[in-house]
Formats: structure tokens, sequence, C-alpha cells
């Protein structure tokens, strides 16, 4: 895939309207509908300022959670959730709807820039088409939730064509949701074949943080995969032996080696059926030259709870009736050491089941490690984010990726559409 997209710089904005792709996919409080963390929000800021400042009239569109679009889709999924399907009414649908509607995302995006953010009721229905005629030049509207249009997740045409018609003769459209890229939907990808497409300077940092890091990485390059499944990352592990010097796992993932090996993990988290791949990642590793590290002890506990019963086991003798939540205290030096000298790291995953204090000592070992290391270090999303932020590291890592399923599927090596569709720089 080619990482070297047209940037919102190397475009003129004065006088255009632009429609702009954010990924205001917020945490909200379930009984007011505030907004709980505006991080994604901020995170859109420098390009939303970018253009203002530089005459454009601005678009921004976004979803907001996961809206059902249609009243017979709402009532199967209702359905498959046990719920009778005579209680389920069009007007109980339409509440559903109106708990993902954008006013708390523009009330805060208002507060932020310090101007007011103009509202439509709809996505490209008549109030939205009304607002974005009367657009002027430094001022910005937010359309409503772009899932609320049946045809956005399934990248319609028509839909493409509405949105983009928003933006007039001479509009450009702007992605700047490197959270979303993954999915081709029509505020993603469908837009670019009606307006030129660049990226903003989100996505921008993205592709060429993360796109050298795999591209032409400053070596050793050190891989540290972690998280419950290995099912997740069979495709990243499968890219980065291609690439990196040296892979760790951690996390519920590593007792699907740990068996592979020929150990007993207890009451571990296991994948049965991906045992065979885990000895073919091994031998795999050794063939290419690529170190493959794996816990050498575990933090073993009696159940899975914050306060369980709990000791440091070899990882060849975890006992019967017990489960790996954590690396034990030898990984974490085995692990810290193989970070130290790194040019560049790239994590996805924490090590243990972090979210309980108890067991966060191998991912904060590592966070401390990957933070001390010097290296090009990368977050990919998701819960390692989640814990590099958490555990108070998140200022000393050079980028924590905005997207978990974009950066995983970015950590594959696939191309994603909402990049593809860009236009070449």
């Amino acid at each position: 895939m080619n990482y070297n997209k047209k940037n919102v710089t190397q475009v003129d904005v004065k006088g255009r309207k632009v429609l702009l792709r954010c990924d205001f996919n917020v945490p909200q409080d379930k009984q007011t509908g505030a907004v709980k963390d505006d991080k994604r929000i901020r995170a859109a800021l420098p390009t939303i300022q970018y253009l203002l400042d530089n005459g454009a009239a601005v678009i921004a569109c976004s979803h907001l959670g996961k809206p059902e679009a249609s009243y017979d889709k709402w009532v199967k999924k209702q359905t498959e959730k046990g719920k009778d399907p005579a209680t389920l009414t069009q007007e109980k649908w339409k509440k559903s709807l109106d708990a993902l509607r954008m006013e708390p995302v523009a009330e805060r995006l208002s507060q932020l820039l310090g101007k007011n953010v103009i509202l439509a009721d709809d996505v490209v229905g008549p109030d939205a088409q009304a607002k974005a005629a009367a657009l002027k030049s430094g001022e910005i509207m937010l359309l409503q939730n772009t899932r609320f249009e049946k045809g956005e997740t399934k990248n319609d045409p028509a839909t493409a064509k509405a949105l983009a018609d928003l933006a007039g003769e001479g509009g450009l459209y702007v992605s700047d949701a490197f959270g979303t890229v993954h999915r081709a939907h029509a505020s993603t990808v469908g837009v670019a074949d009606y307006l030129p497409a660049v990226s903003g300077f989100l996505i921008g940092k993205e592709l060429s943080i993360m796109g050298k890091a795999l591209a032409d990485p400053a070596r050793p390059f050190v891989a540290i995969l972690g998280g419950a499944k290995v099912s997740d990352k069979i495709a990243v592990i499968e890219n980065l032996l291609t690439k990196a010097d040296k892979i760790i796992i951690g996390g519920g993932m590593a007792y699907t080696f740990i068996k592979a090996q020929g150990y007993e993990v207890g009451d571990s988290l296991l994948e049965e059926d991906k045992v065979d791949f885990a000895k073919q990642m091994i031998a795999d590793a050794k063939a290419k030259g690529v170190e493959l590290l794996l816990p050498e002890d575990t933090v073993v506990a009696k159940e899975f709870a914050a306060d369980a019963e709990s000791k440091t086991v070899p990882s060849s003798a975890i006992p019967a009736g017990w489960q790996g939540l954590d690396i034990g205290e030898k990984t974490r030096e085995k692990f810290a050491a193989a970070v130290a000298g790194a040019g560049t790291v790239v994590w996805n995953g924490p090590m243990g089941v972090f979210e309980f204090d108890k067991f966060a000592e191998g991912t904060r070992a590592v966070a401390r490690a990957v933070a001390a290391s010097g290296a090009v270090s990368i977050i990919g999303g998701g819960d390692s984010a989640a814990a590099v932020e958490q555990l108070g590291f998140a200022d000393k890592i050079t980028h924590i990726s905005t997207g978990g399923g974009a950066s995983l599927e970015f950590l594959e090596g696939k191309a994603l559409p909402g990049v593809v569709a860009l236009q070449d720089a």
C-alpha cells in the first residue's frame, strides 16, 4: 500500500466547502448523553482549525455508536438479544436513535473551538442541504450521525454522492478519521469518487509514523503482541515475522504458545485450534532468525477476580485449576531487556489483565521499558493505548494510534480502503 498520500496543506482550501470526515465516536454518559472523553474530538482540532484559518467552510461528519438505520434491522437485532418482538415499537426504535444524535458532540466541539458549530438535523436531507448551501468561509457545521443513513455502511453510491453534493462544485473531501479507514463506507471511501480526496493532519501523522515503522524501521525492530486471542493476531504475527528482529508475546494469547511448547496451561485462556499455528510460528521465527520471546514465568490465580489468590510459577508448570493473568517477574525483566536497545517498538495488546491492579504489573513493566527505550515507539490503539494512558506513560510514547481496528489491519499489511481512496502525493 502507498502510504504517501496528498495532505490538506498541499491543496488550496480558500473559499472551498470541505467535507471533513472525523472520528467523533466518543464515550457518552448513559444518563445525560454528555461526552465523557473528548480525546477524539481534540484530535481533529488541528485539521479543523487549519481549514477555518485558511478560508474554508467546513462540513464535518462522523458516526457515533452503532445505530440501526432501519426499523426491521433493529427489530431483528433486539429479537436476537431475547427481546419480545411484540414490545418493539417504532417509537422505541426512534428513541434508540435519539440517544446517538450528535448534539453532545456539537456542544463539546463548540466549546473547544470557541465558536458556534451549526448542527444539521439530518445527514443528507433538506436541513443538511440548506445549512451547507448557506455555509460561509470560516464557518463550521456538523451533520447528524452518518450511520442514520441506510446507505452509509453499504458504501451506497447514492449516499456517497449526496454527501459529496453538500460540498458543491469545487468542493473537497478531507479524511481525518483513522479509526474508520479500514471500513469501506460512503463517508470514508465512496465520497472520494465524487470529490478530490486528501488526508488531514491526523491521518497524515498515522501514515508517516506507522508507514515508516513497517516499511523502513530503525533497527532493531521489536514487536510486542499481547491481548486475549491468537486468532485476532494471526495475520499480524505472519506479517511481522517478515519485518521484525524480535517478537515478544504476552497476554492471554501467550498460553496457546506455551501449550504449543508441550506444557499444560491449567485454566488459562487457550485456543486449542490455534496450537498448531503457534507451533508453526515458533518454527518460522527460528528459520527466519527472528527472536521470539515467550513468558518464562506466569502470575496465576485461582479465579478471574481483582482480589484472587495468586502466585508466580514457571510457565512450564502452571498447576491444574489455576489460570495465568499476568507475566511473572523474570519475564518482565527479560521483555524489558529485549526492548532496551530497540530502534523501533510497535506494541499491540496488554501483557495481562491490566484492568485489575494486582495483574497490571507486567503491562506496567513493559510500558516503562518502552517509555525509557529511546526508540520510535508506536502503540497500536485499543487496549494497549488505554493501558499506557491509564498507567501514566502516554507522554513518553512517540505515537499512540487513534484507531484500534485500523492499526491492527495496518500491522497486518492490509490495504486500508479509506487510505487507498485518497490521492497520491
